[in-house]
């Protein structure tokens, strides 16, 4: 069964297209116009194995929050209609990825309830290039409440601003990735003793 998702979501603002497999191989195409950004959804295909393109054109000459937001929103639309109805997966992941000095724990749980929790160092550098780096915490929001799941993302220590929101993003890859996997010991099953997900 074809695990993908494809989303288009056009407003005044931003015009996005986001497509997944979550059974990839983590090539990726993609194209913000937000440099650093883009390297971070790479991060998250090439690290969660997931074939991911994603064309967004967004109101640059205002700044990149519109572009970064929607297409957050986008990608959790798309990974939500790519896990369908969640029968036979692991549900449950979670994985801690350091780079240098900074270190990322994520845990997720693809429990149909949305909801964030997230901590990272405070006094961060606020600009990687054109990306902000609260944006990241945004772009988390967003995705979680599209993708309707609960993740926790956990920085405790880091300096470089490029590496704590590098690793975070890689984590989430791994800890998306491990969840969303099939379970070949509960093959037809919906991992909720409430019957959904």
């Amino acid at each position: 069964m074809s695990r993908t998702g494809r989303v288009e979501r056009t407003t005044k603002e931003t015009s996005v297209l986001v497509e997944i497999d979550l059974d990839g191989t983590g090539k990726t195409d993609i194209s913000t116009g937000v440099g650093f950004y883009d390297h971070m959804l790479d991060q998250l295909g090439r690290h969660g194995l997931f074939d991911l393109v994603v064309r967004t054109e967004g109101d640059l000459h205002i700044d990149t929050h519109h572009t970064i937001e929607d297409t957050a929103l986008a990608l959790g639309a798309a990974f939500r209609q790519a896990l369908g109805d969640k029968v036979g997966i692991y549900r449950f992941g979670n994985c801690t990825v350091p780079l240098d000095e900074s270190l990322a724990q994520v845990t997720v749980d693809l429990s149909g309830r949305p909801y964030l929790v997230h901590t990272e160092p405070e006094g961060m550098a606020p600009m990687i290039g054109a990306y902000d780096t609260t944006m990241t915490r945004h772009i988390l929001e967003s995705f979680v409440a599209q993708a309707q799941l609960a993740l926790h993302v956990h920085v405790p220590y880091g300096r470089n601003a490029h590496h704590i929101v590098e690793c975070q993003f890689k984590a989430l890859a791994r800890a998306l990735r491990y969840a969303s996997e099939p379970d070949p010991r509960a093959a037809g099953i919906l991992p909720s003793t409430k019957g959904a997900l």
